[in-house]
């Protein structure tokens, strides 16, 4: 720079050399890719120094070097040097605090972090501290897949590989770039933890990102470069900015068009795939409509047989023998989803925290399609209606009535009703039935640290009439024995209950008294 630059770049504060270069050579094609609004920029070395002093000449011929020094930034000196090389060299004296920046490695960290992507090589001691170029402002047809993957690894290191990546690369109606990486989420979402890295004209601004983009694609990797991107705001304005809505927009389509590709490319793939991402796509159409009205097609579950379906077709397939409900369970190992696979009937597993609301959030879009548990009601098929139970004794009950009159002595219990029922599986003596509100009160009130057992109290409990082991335990209710089948009774309630995993502290310690009690009676007779 010569004498007349310094006084009109440096000296006036709040007139912006970057901002006065850009328009200077826009003209010329060039690309403005480089930050600087404010006029501020050069001042923030007085954050950290006592004094600065800049050493500069000019490339215009015929002109000299000169030196300008300030203590203050407001007030400076200027005079004449012997430099005689063109450029500029500024020279920071650090004050008392600052120490740390005089340490090659944390300025190498802040080069880094900062001006990694910057299109002009940066030095630490002659060795160059940034990799200068940004694989996103690479036409994504010249990127392969394996450099992909080798620059999430270097952005994230220790992650693993994605599953895939959506490259963003758009100059209207808005200018935008990036890349977007799918992480292995399993059943692990951290909303609060962005994995966005966010850029402005190659820049790092910020490692948050939830005030650009729905908070559901935090969850992702990679980076986003808004040239146009207001700095000088407040979040709240950001949030409301044209702008900002129009590329938030963009980015949730980009991404449901990710993932409608990658399901018609491999659907088998996709199925391998969606343990890994299945808490980010529920929670994306929980938290935004545009995204599940661009990716409703992809809703998949694992059923009882072990196959991952589609919600959609499972729904076809099932609706009429299923009366319009869809049937589920939170492990395939129950008693109730034995029942059903016995009879061919099919349900699906719903097994994260976040499915309570995600499948209420389905009976919302869908009104015809009702899920229902397993254990909230006993699903037609399962019942043996061509059973009779025949008439026992003198006053014209029936065995079931007996049965039912047996079990309601025995288990006196606030809430608890007691029915019923000829089970065609006959290996299976009873079970719990829950009210399916109920079921998903508890399940969400556990997500909020409430005890999840206080609604399920109210709970009805199904004999099944053609089990061996209630008949026997009838017939020895009317002899000389029945203290054993007291004992029994409760054990077939007990085991019930631990299969619906409704079991409290106080009950599974009473549980397992009276079974060492009742193994203790058949052991000594």
């Amino acid at each position: 720079m010569s004498s007349e630059e310094i006084q009109k770049y440096i000296n006036q504060i709040a007139f912006s050399s970057a901002e006065e270069f850009v328009k200077k050579f826009q003209g010329d094609g060039a690309k403005p890719e480089i930050i600087g609004h404010f006029g501020l920029g050069f001042y923030s070395c007085f954050m950290v120094s006592t004094k600065v002093i800049i050493e500069t000449k000019s490339y215009k011929k015929g002109s000299t070097g000169v030196i300008w020094e300030s203590e203050s930034g407001t007030e400076f000196s200027l005079r004449s040097s012997d430099k005689t090389a063109r450029g500029t060299k500024i020279t920071l004296y650090l004050d008392g605090d600052s120490g740390e920046y005089l340490d090659q490695w944390k300025l190498k960290e802040l080069i880094r972090k900062y001006c990694d992507f910057l299109p002009v090589p940066i030095y630490v001691k002659n060795e160059q501290a940034n990799k200068q170029t940004p694989l996103w402002s690479e036409a994504p047809s010249s990127v392969t897949k394996e450099k992909y993957e080798e620059f999430y690894n270097y952005l994230f290191p220790f992650s693993g590989e994605p599953l895939f990546h959506v490259h963003l690369n758009v100059d209207y109606p808005f200018r935008l770039q990036g890349i977007l990486y799918f992480p292995k989420l399993k059943h692990e979402l951290d909303v609060n933890q962005s994995g966005i890295k966010l850029y402005c004209n190659h820049v790092f601004v910020s490692d948050d990102a939830n005030d650009l983009v729905p908070k559901f694609l935090t969850v992702l990797k990679g980076t986003i470069d808004i040239p146009d991107l207001p700095l000088n705001v407040s979040r709240s304005y950001l949030q409301n900015d044209p702008l900002v809505k129009k590329i938030s927009a963009h980015i949730v389509k980009k991404i449901a068009d990710r993932l409608n590709e990658e399901f018609k490319k491999s659907e088998e793939e996709f199925r391998k795939n969606w343990d890994e991402i299945s808490i980010f796509v529920k929670y994306g159409m929980l938290t935004d409509d545009k995204f599940y009205d661009a990716a409703k097609d992809l809703v998949f579950f694992k059923t009882s047989s072990g196959e991952i379906v589609r919600l959609e077709d499972y729904w076809n397939k099932n609706k009429d023998r299923n009366n319009g409900k869809v049937f589920y369970a939170s492990e395939t190992s129950s008693v109730y989803m034995d029942l059903l696979k016995s009879q061919g009937l099919e349900a699906i597993l719903v097994d994260s925290r976040i499915d309570s609301h995600f499948i209420q959030f389905l009976e919302s879009k869908n009104p015809d399609m009702k899920f229902q548990r397993a254990d909230s009601e006993l699903a037609a098929g399962v019942v043996d209606q061509e059973h009779s139970s025949s008439i026992v004794d003198s006053d014209n009950k029936t065995e079931a009535d007996r049965i039912k009159e047996f079990f309601e002595k025995i288990l006196k219990r606030d809430g608890l009703e007691i029915k019923v029922e000829p089970l065609k599986a006959e290996g299976v003596p009873a079970v719990v039935l829950l009210p399916e509100h109920l079921r998903r009160l508890s399940e969400m009130g556990a997500m909020g640290g409430q005890n999840p057992l206080d609604l399920l109290k109210n709970h009805t409990l199904v004999i099944n009439t053609r089990s061996a082991l209630v008949k026997n335990i009838l017939g020895l209710s009317k002899g000389i024995r029945s203290t054993k089948a007291d004992k029994l009774a409760r054990t077939v309630y007990d085991m019930a209950l631990l299969s619906s995993k409704i079991f409290g502290e106080a009950e599974f310690s009473e549980y397992l008294k009276r079974t060492t009690e009742t193994l203790e009676e058949l052991s000594a007779s």
